[in-house]
């Protein structure tokens, strides 16, 4: 919140595990989401739908111990909140202990402010998620830009005042036109946090393994994901040079072995019946 109140944008980032979280947390990033995009990024599943409560915690208690500068928020993955505000503080509270991140995410609008304001009371921050909710996409007849009507977007900035009033203290919108993001963004309290709704939100997301470009060619990115890196194409590279190299032998090198003195090895050998030792070469 001191960010938003100096109005400097706020960087957030996605993470899966040590790895991931250790290096957005070395570059300054200033909250880190385990969010449940693990689902396919990490996990190889279909959609966002798939990844359970325990599989959650596992990932955020990789990416807490990688991630110790940032403000760190878990996703309650779809099920464990949607019953009852009491089920979603329960959830929440297990998040929060078992997963040791600083606070939770949940996706939806008005529909959910009696869930945000149960978990808040409890004095667990909350990050709400109005736009597009990829958890709730198969309602929303896919994956589609919301708020490109006046109904719409009038719909848009109920949820999100809903969700102020409620007590999240920021919230991400996705996949919205950015004038609409923007008109919304000042009509609040609290910061917005952009993924594909413009720059005139309080900050950015992106999923890290997207904007790094760690992908095979020809997978399908969303129109507001912008390729920071080639890491796909650097590891294949380096995949590559190290099978030709373990092929021809040229690894590992003399540089890369340890040593053993002279002496003992004669020994050594002797006790072998050898004269000299020869490589599978």
């Amino acid at each position: 919140m001191s960010l938003y109140r100096k109005n400097e944008a706020i960087t957030v980032i996605t993470a899966h595990d040590f790895p991931s979280a250790h290096v957005a947390d070395q570059a300054g990033i200033d909250m880190v989401l385990v969010g449940d995009s693990l689902a396919m990024v990490a996990l190889g599943m279909d959609d966002t739908s798939e990844v359970l409560m325990e599989e959650m915690l596992l990932h955020c208690r990789s990416v807490a111990r990688g991630a110790k500068s940032a403000f760190l928020v878990g996703d309650l993955p779809m099920g464990s909140y949607e019953i009852s505000p009491d089920q979603a503080l329960q959830s929440a509270i297990t998040m929060i202990k078992t997963g040791r991140v600083h606070a939770i995410k949940l996706e939806g609008g008005a529909e959910m402010a009696p869930t945000i304001k149960k978990i808040t009371s409890a004095g667990i921050p909350v990050l709400a998620h109005v736009g597009l909710t990829p958890q709730r996409q198969n309602s929303l007849g896919g994956f589609r830009v919301q708020g490109k009507t006046t109904a719409s977007a009038l719909k848009l900035l109920q949820d999100a005042e809903a969700v102020q009033e409620a007590g999240a203290f920021a919230m991400v919108v996705e996949a919205v036109p950015a004038e609409v993001a923007t008109l919304v963004t000042k009509k609040l309290r609290v910061p917005t946090i952009g993924i594909g709704a413009g720059n005139g939100c309080s900050g950015q997301v992106l999923v890290q393994v997207d904007m790094l470009g760690n992908f095979p060619p020809g997978r399908f990115l969303p129109k507001f994901v912008k390729k920071y890196g080639d890491v796909w194409g650097e590891s294949t590279r380096a995949m590559q040079q190290y099978k030709e190299e373990v092929k021809s032998r040229a690894y590992p090198a003399v540089e890369h072995t340890y040593p053993m003195p002279e002496k003992e090895l004669k020994e050594f050998m002797g006790l072998l019946g050898e004269t000299k030792v020869e490589s599978e070469a």
